[in-house]
């Protein structure tokens, strides 16, 4: 595991380029769809918020090893969910 200053620092670039990506496609794409993206927005802000402060606070009781293994095969779902939707729209 790499230290929680260099998990956190690739959180935040991976949230940054997931916001540039919906902002790009809320102005290129179809215009019709504001709220949609609008609430894309407001999920990769909450799931920024929320990876980055469990990074801070590791769960008591679980071996570290596993707990940020776990936090990070969660933190790559939600991205490529959020990818598809992006993508989908």
């Amino acid at each position: 595991m790499a230290n929680k200053r260099t998990l956190k620092h690739a959180i935040r670039l991976v949230c940054d380029e997931l916001f540039a990506e919906c902002v790009a496609a809320s102005l290129y794409g179809p215009k019709n769809i504001d709220e949609n993206f609008e609430a894309l927005l407001n999920s990769i802000v909450k799931m920024q918020d929320n990876y980055i402060s469990r990074v801070c606070h590791p769960e008591p009781g679980m071996p570290a090893a596993k707990y940020f293994r776990d936090l990070k095969e969660k933190f790559y779902a939600e991205i490529d969910d959020l990818v598809n939707q992006i993508n989908n729209q």
